[in-house]
């Protein structure tokens, strides 16, 4: 079937059938009720955790292995490293391959 698109077309608004100010007001307040949401400010402030906090109850989580033959620490991220990263050592000091660059 052809289509003629020099044709007026019907819009969206055309189509929808008017409603009374009452009930558009009805909606807007029922939508309104639906969509509150109940939020306790001492629920957000507990699970906030502040720069030099006191972690000491805390437990460490996972194993901590000590610094191998095969790697080094970058003296300006100070991440460990694989040697595969490392570049040319400047002025005696270690750096990674994303640090020099």
């Amino acid at each position: 079937m052809a289509t003629d698109y020099d044709a007026p077309r019907a819009t969206a608004t055309s189509e929808m059938v008017e409603d009374s100010l009452e009930d558009l007001k009805e909606r807007r307040a029922k939508n309104s009720q639906s969509s509150a949401i109940d939020v306790d400010e001492a629920d957000l402030a507990e699970a906030l955790e502040f720069p030099g906090a006191d972690l000491s109850g805390e437990e460490l989580t996972v194993r901590v292995l000590p610094m191998q033959a095969n790697e080094f620490r970058c003296d300006s991220c100070f991440l460990v490293h694989h040697r595969s990263l490392l570049t040319d050592s400047r002025k005696g000091k270690l750096f990674c391959r994303d640090c020099a660059a």
